[in-house]
């Protein structure tokens, strides 16, 4: 891991608001960088946190708002393995270590709400089901199982009376969330996932209230947040989405109409943030078709969160232009715990170790080093 101790004389803060405080709801968060939701596979016993997830967080806990890293809401949802959930006491109460780490140490989390839809295997499901989807369409690609890389098998459709159910699910885990000691919760519409299957007419066959017209495809989507915010009240609600990301085998045949009419009603539920990768899931951020993304901007009353391969160039160059409110920094956070105090100070970046991405131990977790070597650990004992 590279080298920690160049320290730097320049300091950014003259140049921008970045490192400024603002509001998000309630809440005056320190500064505008957001920490993105990152899967890390370490949830091994029971998909609960451990002490480690706790010393993780709150080693990054500067941030501004941290997100975190998807978490199923139900059994159903889980399409990765050893990703955590909330939807038991004993997730619950290892999500409760984690925000009292973070809030120990003057941070902000929210929780992100995940349902995986068809992205998933038999061997992560309840008794070995099919993973469910609005319509049984296979994706292209492999599940992440105990087992290593495995097909996604063909889902099985939601029946139209499954779907209480589901948004009951949402529900449920918001509430969780709230027994957490969470801050607030960010819906995951993005990246191809259960909420995402629905909205798009490339997953989404149905023929019945939930399928066909955009209005009936975006359906689930808008009953899950009004679900939600009946737990957090809309300024603790945020929610992401991905509008041209073909990630998970997702397609869309008019994502700007599809999006446009989306993000309209979204604002008009009043939520706090929306959450944008703009262009591929950690790829380019290319925007075919000449859909311009800013226009979800200007649709959107709230926060807008931007995010997808920022670095401390383009983040004070969108701050310049107000094309976003904060800038969620995804991967640069995996290596480098005190990332705000680098980017504030212009000093270099830890470069992170991929082959620890995913499951492990404290290996490329929670042993990057500090500017100073100080590594400040706090976990919750």
């Amino acid at each position: 891991m590279p080298d920690t101790h160049m320290p730097a004389d320049k300091d950014t803060r003259t140049d921008t608001d970045l490192f400024a405080p603002v509001r998000l709801g309630p809440y005056t968060l320190a500064n505008r960088i957001v920490m993105a939701p990152l899967t890390r596979s370490r949830a091994k016993v029971n998909d609960a946190p451990g002490p480690m997830h706790a010393e993780y967080y709150a080693q990054r806990a500067s941030a501004g708002l941290i997100i975190s890293e998807a978490t199923q809401i139900s059994p159903q949802g889980k399409g990765y393995a050893w990703t955590p959930g909330i939807h038991s006491d004993e997730q619950v109460a290892g999500w409760k270590r984690v925000t009292d780490a973070v809030h120990a140490k003057g941070g902000r989390i929210f929780l992100q709400l995940w349902h995986v839809g068809r992205i998933s295997h038999p061997s992560l499901q309840p008794n070995g089901g099919l993973p469910v989807a609005p319509s049984a369409i296979q994706p292209k690609g492999q599940a992440f199982t105990e087992h290593g890389f495995e097909p996604h098998p063909t889902p099985r459709a939601l029946r139209t009376d499954e779907i209480p159910g589901i948004i009951e699910q949402y529900r449920h885990a918001a509430e969780n969330a709230k027994r957490a000691g969470f801050d607030g919760v960010e819906i995951h519409g993005a990246n191809g996932y259960l909420l995402d299957q629905f909205l798009r007419d490339g997953t989404n066959k149905r023929t019945d209230a939930y399928g066909g017209s955009v209005e009936n495809r975006a359906r689930l989507m808008l009953e899950v947040t009004q679900a939600v915010i009946g737990v957090w009240g809309a300024d603790r609600v945020g929610i992401r989405l991905s509008p041209v990301s073909p990630a998970n085998d997702i397609s869309d045949s008019a994502p700007e109409r599809t999006f446009s009419y989306i993000v309209e009603q979204l604002s008009r539920l009043g939520l706090v943030y929306l959450h944008v990768v703009e262009g591929a899931t950690q790829g380019p951020r290319d925007v075919p078709g000449g859909f311009d993304l800013h226009k979800l901007r200007r649709l959107f009353k709230g926060l807008y969160i931007a995010n997808n391969g920022y670095d401390l160039e383009m983040a004070i160059g969108a701050r310049r232009t107000n094309a976003a409110d904060l800038i969620a920094f995804g991967r640069p956070f995996i290596a480098n715990p005190d990332l705000v105090e680098r980017l504030r100070r212009g000093a270099p970046l830890n470069t992170p170790d991929r082959s620890t991405f995913y499951g492990g131990d404290e290996h490329g977790y929670t042993d990057y080093p500090f500017l100073n070597d100080t590594r400040g650990k706090q976990a919750a004992d």
